[in-house]
Formats: C-alpha cells, structure tokens, sequence
C-alpha cells in the first residue's frame, strides 16, 4: 500500500470518527434517557412489588386477627368493618358469610356474596365460588330447582369448582325426589379422576344412602 493510499484511509477513518462524535453529540441523549428510564423502570417495579406484598401482609394480618375473635357475629363484624380492597375483600367476604351463616343469618350470607355473584367481569375461582357458597349457604331459602339452576353454570367442564357444584346438584335432586338423577350425578362424581378422596367418599357415602349400585371399578 503507497503512502497516498495510508494517508487517505486514515482519512477515512478520521472523518467516520468526526461523523460518529457528531451523531452522538445529536442522539446520544436518547441512549442517556433510554438507561435512565430503564434503571429508573426496573426501581419502580421492585418498589410496585414490594408496596403489593406489603398490603398482602397487611391484609392477612387483619383477617388473622379478626378471625381469632372469639364470638362469631363479632368476627362477621370484624371482618366486615377491615377496610380492605380487591383480592383481600373478596376472601374476606367470602369467609365473612360463613360466619353470617353459621349465627343463622342466611339473608346476610347471601347478600354479602351477592355482588360477587353479579359481577360477570369477575374471576372464575372467585365468582364460581360465590355462586357455589350462594347455593349451600341459602339452601334454606332457595328451592330445589332454583339451586339446581344456579350451579348449573359453574358444573361446566374446566370450571373450577365443577365436582363440588355436581355434588351439590345431586343433593338438590334428592331434595326434589330426582333419586335415580342424583344417584347418576354421584357415581360420576365418584369416578372422576379430578375429585379428591374426601369428595369421591361422600358421593359413595351418598349412592349407598341412596340405595344405588356403585360401578365395580368406584373405590371409597
């Protein structure tokens, strides 16, 4: 290579350097910025989760200490009276019907749950458990075929309480004398791969109550 040749490439180079400095010199902020917002973005989100699990603990913590009161309408009021939102107030709610229940408030239990069962927007595990607890805790005050109608929905396959909602149908049916429907919605129950122990048992309990067969291959 001749020196003409050496001195133009270092030229070159020269004015690519001159070139790269200058667009820098234009842009580079935008580099700065992007670094800045991306160290700034990840701060944020690790201050985001830890605010979130400190309102979950929070959170748990007001339900403990209102559920280890002792009188049952005062942990329903307790329960109630947590200033709590999202997730949290609908486990507390959900908890706080049971306790309404249980003191013989079968109106209050349903009502508290009765936004949950509204509000299509919502969850299934959340709003399929409202309609499923709605169903056994107003059993009382709901026909038969009236419940029979309301867990319909929830007994879909993939819903997530699906075996239980099936379970209580069948205790609806015997209610409203459908036995041999009952019968045949248990012994589903009992053979469905997805149902726990606890629950295989009580439909077997339930068939043999009933009076029915079971299929040889059900075990309780």
């Amino acid at each position: 290579m001749s020196n003409t040749d050496s001195f133009i490439e270092e030229v070159t180079e020269e004015v690519k350097r001159d070139k790269l400095f200058a667009i820098f010199r234009k842009y580079g902020w935008i580099g700065i910025v992007g670094v800045v917002a991306l160290v700034g973005g990840a701060s944020y989100n690790e201050y985001a989760k830890s605010k979130a699990r400190v309102q979950a603990e929070a959170a748990g913590d007001a339900i403990s200490a209102a559920l280890s009161v002792e009188d049952t309408q005062a942990r329903a009021d307790a329960l109630a009276a947590i200033d709590l939102t999202g997730q949290p107030r609908i486990v507390s709610d959900m908890i706080r019907a049971g306790e309404l229940h249980a003191v013989g408030n079968v109106d209050g239990a349903v009502a508290t749950l009765a936004p949950y069962v509204a509000d299509a927007t919502l969850a299934p595990v959340y709003r399929d458990l409202a309609l499923l607890k709605t169903a056994m805790l107003g059993a009382s005050k709901m026909d038969p075929e009236a419940r029979i109608e309301l867990l319909a929905g929830i007994a879909s396959p993939g819903a997530p309480y699906r075996l239980l909602a099936e379970e209580q149908i069948a205790v609806a049916q015997i209610e409203s004398g459908q036995l041999d429907a009952a019968i045949e919605g248990l012994r589903a129950v009992a053979e469905d791969g997805e149902a726990s122990q606890a629950l295989r048992r009580r439909a077997v309990q339930m068939i043999v109550a009933l009076g029915g067969d079971l299929n040889a291959d059900t075990d309780g």
